[in-house]
């Protein structure tokens, strides 16, 4: 049967008192996998997007997605994006992990319950990069005390001047690479802090990203009521669906128009870089 075929693990975890299970699933799928397998792994992954909770991970092959712009070139490739895309589930990893190419893949379900994710390194001799991450379920959310330069308040004329008034050739004379490099950090920390105002970093209740507009935040709301609804089982599973595909195209165009009007504007207008 082709379900025997299919390379996949899957562990549920515990959860705390008042807390729900985290579904962990690891997949590996060779590279030349036929189309009947790789049915029948998405059968079994939508059994597991059911819970409320899922992380999968693991080598999936699928070189020739691009994760930006959610396309591939093969069919294969194509109908794997199609059911992540069924499923509700999110690829969090960014870097290539294997020759410049993203081979390995940390998928969720859930906003949030993936952090810390870091590539890098391997383990004996293995070519693909190790990749490591924090699954968040059950921890609380802390405020952050961490301080952040604000660069759209920042008064660059005011630091170009200050440190053009600094006689270099004077202040670096006779010195060597270490304490010239010291020198210069120091007149540039100083004139850092006279110029560029310090934010504190929140993890919660921060500025609006720059892609957000006016209209979206109420589309985003609009998702969570349609799946409180679901849950109860009031619209159809291709509803609910439908429903997650149109809000999740708005926040790609969103994401894309924005982008569109830095690259056109950057010229004219360098702060808006820094949104």
């Amino acid at each position: 049967m082709d379900e025997e075929r299919v390379e996949s693990l899957w562990v549920r975890m515990k959860g705390q008192a008042n807390m729900g299970d985290t579904v962990v699933g690891v997949y590996y799928r060779p590279p030349d996998q036929e189309e009947e397998v790789d049915e029948a792994f998405y059968r079994h992954l939508g059994v597991a997007s059911q819970s409320q909770a899922l992380v999968l991970m693991g080598d999936l092959n699928h070189p020739d997605i691009c994760w930006k712009g959610n396309t591939a070139r093969h069919a294969q490739s194509r109908r794997f994006l199609q059911s992540i895309d069924d499923n509700f589930l999110t690829q969090v990893v960014e870097e290539p992990t294997r020759r410049g190419v993203l081979l390995d893949l940390v998928l969720t379900n859930k906003e949030g319950l993936v952090g810390d994710v870091k590539v890098g390194g391997s383990l004996g001799c293995s070519d693909h990069e190790t990749v490591e991450f924090r699954i968040l379920h059950g921890r609380s959310r802390k405020m952050s005390r961490i301080t952040t330069l604000d660069f759209r308040r920042a008064n660059f004329g005011l630091f170009k001047d200050l440190l053009g008034r600094i006689p270099w050739d004077r202040a670096l004379e006779g010195k060597g690479a270490q304490e010239s490099w010291s020198v210069s950090k120091h007149h540039f920390l100083r004139a850092q802090d006279r110029c560029i105002l310090k934010s504190r970093k929140s993890s919660k209740g921060g500025r609006r990203p720059a892609w957000m507009s006016k209209e979206l935040p109420e589309k985003l709301r609009g998702k969570k009521v349609v799946y409180r609804m679901w849950k109860k089982g009031l619209p159809t599973w291709e509803e609910y669906r439908d429903v997650v595909r149109l809000r999740r195209d708005a926040t790609r165009k969103a994401k894309a128009h924005l982008e569109l009007n830095v690259a056109r504007d950057v010229k004219d207008k360098k702060k808006g870089f820094l949104k």
